[in-house]
């Protein structure tokens, strides 16, 4: 795995994972990597520093963030993301069949958020169970 930080035609930064420098490649000429805020498709690998662990650093101390949010927007989704993951629960791929149950009325009635198809997601809403994409990717997804 290979994290890029990029930066779109209009200035927004991020950061994405992905499999290889090749992979990275393959997607981005299929016009496959989108900014998050605005999805322009014309993103270009940005400047970025190594991550160097030195000898002196403990290795129990925390380590500071991958980013920092700079727009307003940004700040936002932040807010949004951090709401979202201390009061619910993560449960993953299987989100649909969670949200489906508990609609039903087979399991407990809690916040969820996870991952799902486009075509669950659709089948979800079309049989009156209410989901909504995210502006962010999950935390836990990244490991």
């Amino acid at each position: 795995m290979i994290r890029y930080t990029l930066k779109c035609e209009n200035d927004h930064s991020f950061e994405s994972w992905f499999q290889s420098g090749t992979a990275f490649d393959k997607l981005h000429g299929a016009g496959m990597v989108a900014c998050p805020t605005c999805e322009s498709t014309a993103v270009e690998k940005a400047i970025m520093a190594p991550r160097v662990r030195t000898a002196r650093k403990s290795a129990s101390a925390p380590e500071a963030p991958l980013s920092t949010p700079d727009t307003d927007e940004e700040r936002a989704i932040a807010e949004i993301k951090s709401k979202i993951e201390s009061s619910s629960d993560y449960v993953g791929m299987e989100f649909a069949a969670q949200a489906r149950a508990i609609h039903d009325g087979d399991a407990p009635e809690r916040a969820i958020y996870g991952e799902t198809t486009p075509d669950e997601a659709k089948k979800l809403l079309e049989d009156g169970v209410p989901v909504a994409p995210l502006p962010f990717t999950p935390s836990r997804k990244t490991n």
